[in-house]
């Protein structure tokens, strides 16, 4: 079984390859071909499923929706010019691709609320400000345009019933296009998750309810939870606000995969990873009907080849 999908997935992707037409040309263009070689490289699992995001956590993915692990996480924000933090454990989109999560986890240790009631939005701003500006270097060298943060959509806000740090930015591209960062911070025993949300202001208000509910599927493993803590564990050495400015360094705003690829490849990649969802399903239909395999494991879309990757981006 495992034969005949290799089989039939070098075949599709050779159509594919065949009919896709790539018409892109520019500094963006060109960076999106070098890193066509790094995007080779991701596996999508398909939801529903359970992922793990690390040793730290899981969480459910919906029908519809992709994940990819910490490692492909990376190679993603390389890819869309965002600047890697070396914490990243997982992404998650809907297949539609209009916007997307990073999740990030920070092992700093526990965190005290202590500052809940008394965060300083100016401060805060100041820091993310300055985050921005040092990953704007790293975008311009890279021929990705860069970020200015515009102000709060949300102020900084903790939920003492769920543990979370809430708040969100509205950043500007070159083009003058925008881009809101929603920023939740599930705080857990041994350190917090950072969870990202990247979306168009325009559907902000439809996104960030699914948003939430998917985040009802996030669970720290066992001895993981805030909860647990227990004497004598690591206690991080800043509380609520450095956290929302980013920690022991600045945070910086994420730009939207398709404000700088185009929506021609969003159509692409977006075509792509359908057709390999379906075909997989009808494998798995037509093969493993008796297999006995668990409903819940995530389904893993191979790789694309290298003609594809540089075709799309």
């Amino acid at each position: 079984m495992k034969t005949n999908r290799v089989t039939v997935r070098v075949a599709l992707v050779a159509l594919l390859t065949a009919t896709l037409v790539c018409g892109y040309h520019g500094t963006a263009g060109a960076q999106g071909q070098e890193d066509g070689g790094i995007l080779n490289q991701i596996q999508w699992e398909h939801g529903p499923g359970v992922s793990a995001l690390g040793q730290w956590a899981e969480i459910e993915v919906p029908d519809g929706f992709v994940f990819a692990n910490g490692s492909d996480t990376q190679l993603l924000m390389e890819a869309m010019g965002n600047v890697n933090s070396g914490t990243e454990v997982g992404f998650i989109a809907p297949t539609s691709l209009d916007w997307f999560v990073v999740f990030e986890f920070d092992k700093i240790g526990y965190v005290k609320d202590d500052e809940k009631d008394d965060l300083d939005s100016e401060a805060i701003i100041e820091s993310i400000q300055k985050g921005t500006e040092a990953g704007n270097k790293v975008r311009r060298e890279r021929g990705f345009p860069t970020l200015q943060i515009v102000g709060w959509e949300v102020e900084p806000h903790y939920n003492d019933l769920t543990n979370n740090l809430e708040w969100a930015i509205r950043a500007e591209n070159e083009d003058g296009s925008l881009v809101l960062n929603h920023n939740t911070r599930l705080l857990g025993r041994r350190g917090v998750m950072k969870s990202t949300l990247v979306v168009d202001p325009e559907v902000f208000a439809s996104v960030l309810p699914v948003f939430r509910s998917s985040l009802d599927g996030f669970e720290f493993k066992s001895g993981q939870t805030y909860a647990e803590y227990t004497k004598g564990d690591k206690i991080a050495k800043y509380g609520l606000t450095a956290l929302v400015a980013g920690g022991a360094g600045a945070a910086a705003a994420k730009l939207g995969l398709f404000k700088i690829l185009g929506k021609y490849f969003k159509v692409v990649i977006v075509a792509v990873i359908a057709f390999f969802a379906g075909i997989l399903k009808f494998l798995k239909s037509l093969f493993g009907g008796g297999s006995g395999r668990k409903e819940e494991e995530p389904q893993m879309v191979g790789q694309l080849t290298e003609r594809d990757q540089s075709s799309v981006f």
